[in-house]
């Protein structure tokens, strides 16, 4: 089993909450990690029928099963159950619970609303490079790497990512989407995830995207909503800190998982992604995912965003780590160019100072350059570096 690097944070968090939340996709390993860091706790599905009208019909008499506590998967199917815990860990300190859900919106809205300020809240994404790297089952290419993705099933099964991708998107719809939408929308649904995935790295153009869809922008941003709670896709936001210029303030388009997207664009095999129109959008995804992860496997808020003006002037990430920030370019390329810095002084205009450059490449040397740092795509921890 490849250890997860969010468990210690999980451990020590225990300490100090009574309850903890861990949010995540479906099928990210939310389960199996709850399990092996709590296995004294009682574990409960609330997707199982029978589970779920107990604990909905009967709060107080399920959570009184548990008298030392429990872990409860998926909780948001049950949220009347928050307001009981927060008695009941009231009342008896020594009560542990543990959280888990695959709808980010519903459990968030929740738990403020119950638990604000006794609960710790983690999410964990799909592996990381880095877990991959340490449990050495790393792919031997960087497009079989972006093209199998990141979930657990597929290492610990050896599924072919298309057959995986297939289900996870069939499941995800089955038991995800037709409660939130219009069964009538379904298709059309199916088919906005197929051009959020043409769009990916793309700023978020609602009223495009409903006339290629066919269906209202009100829709779109519903959908846009629900692809967000449920881990499937991530907003990235502008960083304009009320600067006097004309920048860009809509977000960008990406996607927690890089196999989900290569599976949705349509591709069937790793190489195909070399000639690909989206393969730098893809490349680039990956490197904004693994930001993420790097930050939710410590237990720390991502503060990533972009920058861009109204004459197509940007720079990728801006990385916000204190009062520091970070430039980033992420290039498509394997062959090492100065002019891969050329946007990055963007930044420096903007603030005034000089930041901190750099620019990650599909190539696999790193090198200090007068106009910043150039890092290999296999080296993404060195982003971190202060």
């Amino acid at each position: 089993m490849i250890a997860r690097i969010l468990k210690k944070v999980l451990t020590n968090s225990m300490q100090y909450y009574p309850v903890l939340s861990l949010n995540g996709p479906r099928q990210s390993g939310k389960s199996t990690l709850v399990k092996k860091v709590f296995p004294k706790l009682p574990y409960v599905n609330l997707e199982n029928p029978a589970e779920r009208a107990f604990a909905a019909t009967d709060s107080m008499g399920f959570l009184q099963q548990f008298p030392k506590g429990a872990v409860i998967d998926e909780a948001q199917y049950v949220p009347e159950l928050f307001s009981y815990i927060q008695v009941l860990t009231d009342e008896n300190q020594e009560l542990k619970f543990v959280l888990t859900g695959s709808q980010n919106f519903m459990m968030h809205q929740k738990i403020a609303q119950s638990l604000a300020g006794r609960v710790g809240i983690n999410t964990l994404l799909p592996f990381s490079f880095e877990e991959l790297k340490k449990g050495k089952i790393l792919p031997a290419t960087l497009n079989e790497l972006l093209f199998n993705g990141f979930y657990p099933r597929l290492y610990d099964k050896n599924i072919p990512p298309t057959d995986y991708y297939a289900n996870y998107v069939n499941t995800y719809i089955e038991r995800d989407i037709q409660a939130l939408i219009n069964n009538s929308n379904l298709s059309q649904f199916i088919k906005f995830i197929q051009l959020c995935a043409g769009r990916a790295g793309q700023i978020v153009n609602m009223v495009a995207l409903a006339n290629d869809t066919g269906v209202s922008p009100v829709t779109i941003q519903n959908w846009l909503a629900i692809l967000q709670r449920s881990y499937v896709v991530y907003l990235l936001q502008p960083y304009y800190n009320n600067f006097n210029k004309r920048l860009m303030k809509n977000p960008k388009l990406y996607f927690y998982d890089t196999g989900l997207l290569c599976y949705l664009l349509g591709l069937q095999k790793a190489n195909d992604i070399t000639n690909h129109f989206a393969k730098g959008a893809i490349f680039e995804n990956f490197v904004l995912v693994e930001i993420l992860k790097y930050h939710y496997n410590l237990g720390l808020r991502p503060q990533i965003f972009y920058i861009q003006n109204n004459h197509q002037k940007e720079i990728d990430f801006v990385l916000q780590q204190g009062t520091a920030l970070t430039a980033i370019e992420v290039k498509s390329s394997g062959t090492p160019d100065i002019s891969m810095f050329k946007n990055l002084s963007f930044l420096d205009e903007l603030n005034g100072l000089e930041n901190k450059k750099v620019v990650v490449y599909t190539g696999e040397k790193d090198a200090v350059r007068k106009q910043g740092l150039l890092v290999g795509w296999k080296n993404l921890h060195k982003l971190f570096a202060k």
